[in-house]
């Protein structure tokens, strides 16, 4: 049968893996709905601009907004990121940086933190090189929540995604805009935790002014394949783009405005973006 004819709200609802509902990020989403509120995610490199400044800034994003923290594993390579997070990325390896000390800000930020979800997000590459059972061991004694893995293949996903479930750690599938119709159903099978919906094509750090007028139907349909909730990236760099997609998404993901305000101004900046961005969004879900 050609899968590719047949309207996405007919595909079966593929997405049947076992939930974790005790998991941070369940009951960081469970919290939000009572709340009527939309997550604010925010994505910071690991190590950028140096150790001392990251750590700072890891420890301060709960209490300026953020919801969850999406943090960045730094790669010498990464094709799907923007010239904002590249320099970053090139920064913190510059600085010596190390998967394994990734690990250790995340442990560190869980002696004084234990709500606040940890996603890690990067690509294969350096898990590869510390070794992929290794490094979900470590991840998940560290006491990260997820895994975005941007260069993970549909068809090699199964298998770690296997062993990610079984040390609770959550998933995320990456959906884009061109996902084909045919793929999407096992694509969502491998998810855990939330869907990242990227906005447009093209790399982090793009700006598109009409984000939220361009994904109204597709978030809808995406909606009625998966129970998970769906975050919305790329692209976001203001409170009034936010304002418009929490509206409308489940979380809103931030990074390349964030990763900016950083290196140009410094943590209190970053801070005070968060606090914009926060705020932004719990007065459109208010006045929505």
């Amino acid at each position: 049968m050609n899968t590719t004819s047949i309207p996405l709200s007919k595909h079966p609802l593929s997405n049947n893996a076992p939930l974790n509902t005790d998991s941070r990020l369940a009951r960081r989403f469970a919290a939000l709905r009572e709340e009527q509120r939309t997550a604010l995610v925010t994505y910071v490199m690991a190590g950028d601009p140096d150790l001392e400044q990251s750590r700072q800034l890891l420890e301060q994003l709960p209490r300026a907004g953020a919801d969850i923290i999406e943090l960045g594993m730094p790669f010498s390579d990464p094709m799907a990121d923007g010239v904002a997070i590249q320099r970053a990325g090139q920064r913190a390896l510059a600085n010596g940086q190390t998967l394994a000390r990734t690990l250790d800000m995340v442990r560190e930020f869980r002696q004084r933190d234990d709500d606040t979800p940890i996603v890690l997000m990067g690509y294969l590459n350096p898990i590869q090189r510390f070794g992929e059972d290794r490094f979900l061991a470590a991840a998940a004694e560290a006491g990260v929540d997820g895994l975005i893995l941007v260069d993970l293949p549909l068809e090699h996903g199964a298998a770690l995604t296997a062993r990610a479930r079984d040390l609770g750690l959550a998933r995320i599938p990456l959906v884009a805009p061109t996902t084909p119709l045919e793929r999407l159903p096992a694509l969502l099978a491998q998810g855990d935790g939330f869907v990242y919906r990227i906005a447009f094509n093209g790399v982090t750090g793009s700006q598109r002014l009409d984000i939220a007028a361009s994904l109204g139907d597709s978030l809808c349909d995406l909606k009625r394949h998966t129970a998970l909730p769906i975050a919305v990236g790329f692209g976001v760099r203001d409170g009034d783009t936010a304002a418009a997609i929490a509206k409308i998404a489940d979380a809103i993901v931030v990074g390349s405005a964030l990763v900016e305000r950083l290196a140009d101004q410094g943590v209190e900046a970053a801070l005070a973006l968060t606090r914009e961005l926060a705020n932004a969004i719990g007065q459109a879900r208010q006045s929505g």
